[in-house]
């Protein structure tokens, strides 16, 4: 360690201190602003602090021990943390403490270094435990009392620590760092220096006639090492005496009736497959840790195997009086992952893992009961879903009363599609998510003056999530005939159906279908639309845009748009002002407020009745815009129902997905790759057979965008998904909802007055709240403390800038995405690990699936063990990374050279030389590759399983590529016609990207034969003139775009004779590309081509 590492080692120690302080002192105390001056450390009058020092002492050393009720009253937090959470807290802060001590100078603490190890063991041990919650129902408070007997006297065996570096601190402010080499990595250094600067014959000293001080100020300093050893030989036998009490609790605990809130109230599986695969993952991997519970191990997999598999069985019936059920089962499951990820002792698991088996099986009893009732009853024709609105079939449709903005054009294209088009039976669906006004925008089509004289008949029915056959029928009829209701309260449905189907026959209709969930409903009516190939059409709404595909094949899908910002502020302004003008000064806050709507009619109507209620003043309307999400959430409208809706409707396996886009910050574009590893990661994908979980994740995705729930934000060029988002409106429900499940708490430090104390709010989090995914924004706020949380499973941080520490009481986190941290290799459970720093050691990783390192401003040295880890599947230096010499050099000596991983993706790497592509080579699950070189020709002679190869290269020529590839991205390259050859002969190739690269003569030569499957091709800025080629040279080709080609002279002709081409594409070429692409759309136009899509955007 540097001088200038142990400096920085010193004042994290300092501010761990400080926060921690901070986050359970009174701010109305005169300690609390000595803690705050302290902080600062920029104190000019080293005597008069240290006279003050000495005075605060002892308030100050009171924090080093568990908080008592009447401090934490006096405090700001709210609610008031139980006494478990307390304890839980001020354990997890000595572990922190404890942290930074073991990184100091080995050699000062080598004679304890065991010992303060086994503290560390004891510890996590005992956080363990209080994090174990169901050990914890009331009145056990006697358990709680000598543990906090014990860790008050660990706390203050930590003090000097403490004290000697707050001392050191301040002599040594402003000091150069080369006066201090060797002193700030050696604690016992560091004592010696602040000991000889309080005995020194300084005049300042003398004169201040602070021996009282001095003395005193030594007493509070860390002793020697032997002093040191004594401590800790008194204080590890008091853990000892504690065991015989914890057993005993913990037997008469597991004899109490239990009324534990949930652990979370999110009826989802997923935790079941996460738990088995643990518990085999420690029964194959980790038979060291179960010697002696080996069985119950194996029984306990067995016994949540069995519940998992009667969990499912009733879960599909969706019934409101199985939730309770249900949710005790999710929860002895996640009891389960707990106990066993959180390395407790063997004597504790052999309390432990009975009481699991048995809860285990007792709620097996009860599921079996209910399966037995279910069997006698019948599965009911239509599942209620508790808390959902049964909303009534109406036959009109609603009447237009309000303002409407933006919807022409789309009234007028959907308008023609219902009157033109084919004379079969076709279906219009209108899509899109919660609120964009499908339901408006299909009133305005119903009563276009064209469409009224168009059809003979006309209906309108609101369908909903839960349905009545009858009532629709009613509906309908009813609307057809003009007759009322009571004329068919006789007939039974299939009556009902035949005098619908006549009613019809023969006669152009229009059926509006309003709010479709599902395509159940036009399984039970399609047989009652007739299809006399006279231009009938039905009309849906829907959220889920797969509802009309599903339907027919030969539906027309239309998908609403978002509104323009300004018409956002249109409908806003009329309907606050109505026929009125807006006054000046509320116009720039106004389009502000409309902006902030994001384009959603649902919001600027909720928003709009906020304005029109209040006084019209600018500092009112500027308040509305600042808590712009509360006043949307907190609004009488029914917006929230309305959104919920789709939530609800959900199947169980991707609530958990969609409630995880709460964790990302406001308007993030999230990067799908990303969003889907996590997912993975953290348990919420299930594996299927014959499928990668990352195609099973992409599929949930696209079941949320279909379900207008997720927004594309940016696709690539084939046309897949690269990064998505959700509306804020969303992204407000996502965060209620998971909050009131336990499942997602987010803290936004931006969003504190500035008279709060950030850390009184995120402290600690309750552990008796069990939040699962924790997301922090920092805004570059100066804290360096992360929340505290036992059961916590994610922990994203952003936009934070200081080095932090985390303790080993993070027991099950699995996703863990922040900057640079000591003490993350205590994340022995993690699965998903981004760091923007030099790796730790990386041995305790074991179960690590994806790792990113964040490191742009070099290139990193990877490993060794990187390339021998099992689980790890996706390894990515988003900087460049590189082989190490000792790696390099085993490749090069030996022969039989092998590596042993799993390795799906690898990016980015730095090839220097032909031992770096053997290293490569030694990884045959690799289907991913992105590489950077300049050294020499490359044979690119991977495994034919490669997929997809991103190679930047500044040589003269490469030789092979594999023959398996689908995408291929060249860039800096200078190709040849023989190079053009070899990647055209690539019978799999789908996409090809070619960036800033130049051809040979700057012409392009494309032959018959080449490019058998390619599907999508750009080129971007690449150094050609010329460029010939035919239709059949790409007779599969589907997209061409042409980005930044300043020479080139023209778009071959030819290629929109290409029958599969749907998309070409020109941004910011030369003018000639332009004018050649606006003449070949002109021609496709007059030849009646328009499905060929062009884009155009000019540079000029």
């Amino acid at each position: 360690m540097s001088s200038k590492q142990g400096k920085i080692l010193l004042g994290q120690l300092l501010r761990i201190v400080f926060e921690y302080i901070s986050s359970v002192s009174s701010p109305r105390t005169p300690v609390f602003d000595a803690i705050k001056s302290l902080a600062s450390l920029n104190l000019k009058d080293i005597i008069i602090f240290l006279q003050e020092l000495v005075s605060f002492e002892k308030e100050v050393k009171v924090f080093f021990k568990v908080p008592n009720q009447q401090m934490l009253s006096n405090t700001r937090s709210r609610p008031t943390p139980n006494p478990n959470q307390v304890v839980a807290a001020f354990i997890n802060f000595l572990l922190l403490m404890l942290e930074f001590i073991l990184r100091f100078d080995p050699d000062f603490i080598a004679c304890v270094k065991g010992s303060i190890q086994i503290l560390r063991t004891e510890l996590g041990f005992l956080i363990a435990f209080l994090g174990d919650t169901a050990m914890h129902l009331q009145p056990t408070n006697n358990i709680l009392i000598d543990i906090e007997a014990v860790v008050n006297e660990v706390g203050s065996f930590f003090y000097p620590f403490f004290f000697t570096s707050l001392v050191f601190n301040l002599i040594t402010e402003g000091e150069e760092m080369t006066d201090m080499e060797a002193v700030v990595t050696d604690m016992e250094a560091v004592v010696n220096k602040v000991r000889s600067f309080l005995h020194s014959d300084s005049s300042d000293l003398e004169e201040a006639n602070i021996t009282m001080t001095v003395n005193e100020l030594g007493s509070f300093l860390v002793p020697d090492i032997g002093i040191l050893d004594l401590a800790l030989s008194d204080l590890l036998p008091k853990f000892e005496l504690l065991k015989p009490k914890i057993k005993e609790h913990c037997i008469r605990v597991s004899n109490m009736p239990t009324d534990m809130a949930p652990n979370t109230a999110l009826v989802s599986l997923f935790i079941f497959d996460s738990a088995l695969d643990d518990l085999m993952y420690l029964i194959n991997n980790k038979s060291d840790r179960i010697v002696g519970v080996n069985d119950q191990i194996v029984m306990l997999h067995e016994e949540l195997m069995l519940l998992g598999s009667s969990v499912t069985d009733i879960a599909v019936q969706q019934e409101a009086g199985h939730e309770d059920i249900l949710i005790r089962a999710i929860d002895i499951a996640y009891e389960a992952e707990y106990v066993i990820n959180s390395f407790p002792p063997v004597w504790y698991l052999t309390l432990r893992l009975p009481q699991l088996i048995e809860k285990i099986q007792l709620i097996r009893i009860s599921i079996q009961e209910i399966k037995n009732k279910l069997d006698v009853a019948g599965v009911p024709e239509v599942p209620k879903y508790r808390g959902e609105h049964v909303w009534s079939q109406s036959k009109e449709p609603p009447i237009l009363h309000n303002i409407v903005v933006g919807f022409n054009k789309m009234e007028i294209e959907i308008a023609e599609q219902l009157v033109g088009g084919k004379e079969q039976l076709q279906i219009i669906s209108i899509s899109g998510m919660p609120g964009l006004g499908k339901t408006t925008l299909a009133n305005k089509v119903y009563n276009n003056i064209s469409v009224v004289y168009h059809f003979y008949e006309h209906a309108w029915c609101v369908v909903s999530q839960t349905y009545n056959k009858r009532d629709i029928l009613l509906a309908i009829l009813s609307s057809i005939k003009n007759l009322k209701g009571e004329k068919f309260e006789n007939r039974d449905n299939e009556r009902l159906g035949e005098d619908l189907y006549k009613s019809l026959k023969g006669r152009r209709y229009l059926i509006v279908m309003d709010d479709i969930w599902d395509t159940k409903l036009w399984d039970d009516f399609q047989r009652y639309f007739p299809d006399d190939g006279i231009g009938s059409r039905i009309l849906f709404t829907t959220r889920n845009k797969e509802i009309g595909l599903e339907a027919s094949p030969r539906s027309v899908i239309i998908a609403l748009p978002f509104l323009s910002e300004d018409e956002c502020w249109e409908l806003l302004r009329r309907k606050v002002f109505q026929d009125k003008n807006c006054p000046q000064e509320l116009l720039d806050i106004g389009k502000q407020i409309a902006a902030n709507c994001r384009g959603l009619p649902l919001a600027v109507v909720v928003i709009a009745g906020v304005l029109a209620n209040m006084e019209k003043k600018e500092h009112l309307w500027q308040k509305v815009a600042r808590n712009f999400s509360s006043h949307i959430s907190q609004t009488p409208y029914n917006s929230n129902q309305i959104l919920e809706l789709s939530y609800k409707h959900l199947p169980m396996h991707l609530r958990p997905c969609f409630l995880y886009f709460g964790a990302f910050e406001e308007d993030m574009e999230i990067p799908v790759r990303k969003l889907i590893s996590q997912w993975i990661a953290l348990g919420f994908v299930k594996k299927e057979e014959r499928k990668s979980l990352e195609d099973v994740a992409l599929r949930f995705l696209m079941e949320l965008i279909d379900r207008s729930l997720v927004l594309v934000s940016k696709r690539r060029f084939d046309g897949g998904v690269k990064t998505c988002k959700i509306h804020d409106l969303l992204r407000e429900m996502c965060l209620r909802i998971a909050k009131e499940n336990n499942f997602l708490k987010v803290f936004n430090l931006c969003d504190y007055d500035d008279d709060d104390d950030p850390l009184k709010n995120f402290g600690q989090v309750s552990m008796y709240q069990q939040h699962h995914h924790l997301s922090i924004d920092y805004n570059y706020i100066d804290i360096l403390s992360l929340p505290f949380g036992l059961h916590v499973r994610s922990l994203l941080c952003f936009n934070r800038e200081l080095l932090t520490s985390i303790s080993c009481s993070f027991k099950v986190v699995r996703v863990f995405e922040d900057q640079a941290v000591n003490g993350i290799e205590n994340l022995v459970n993690l699965r998903y690990l981004t760091i923007s720093a030099i790796l730790p050691p990386m041995e305790s990783f074991n179960r690590l699936e994806y790792l990113v390192v964040d490191i742009r401003r070099e290139i990193v040295e990877i490993p060794d063990i990187l390339l021998n880890m099992l689980s790890l599947r996706h390894l990515h230096f988003l900087g460049g990374g590189y082989f190490s010499e000792s790696c390099l050099q085993q490749a090069t000596n030996n022969e039989s050279f092998q590596i042993n991983n799993n390795l799906q993706s690898i990016s980015v790497i730095k090839i220097s030389k032909e031992t770096d592509l053997k290293i490569l080579r030694c990884s045959p699950n690799l289907r991913r590759l992105k590489v950077f070189t300049s050294s020499f020709n490359v044979s690119f002679d991977f495994p034919n399983q490669l997929e997809s190869l991103k190679l930047e290269y500044k040589s003269p020529s490469f030789i092979s590529l594999p023959l398996n590839l689908k995408k291929l991205t060249l860039a800096y390259a200078h190709m040849s016609p023989e190079q053009m050859e070899i990647i055209g002969k690539l019978e799999c190739l789908e996409v090809l990207k070619l960036q800033n690269v130049f051809f040979e003569g700057e012409q392009w030569d494309t032959s018959e034969g080449r490019f058998p499957q390619l599907k999508f091709l750009k080129l971007y800025r690449v150094g050609i003139v010329e460029w010939n080629a035919a239709s059949d040279h790409f007779p599969r080709l589907q997209g061409l775009a042409l980005e930044f080609c300043k020479r080139l002279k023209m778009i071959p002709p030819n290629l929109c004779d290409i029958p599969t081409l749907q998309m070409i594409k020109v941004y910011k070429c030369a003018k000639a590309i332009e004018d050649s692409a606006k003449k070949i759309q002109e021609e496709q136009e007059d030849n009646g081509n328009k499905e060929l899509k062009f884009i155009i955007i000019s540079d000029y």
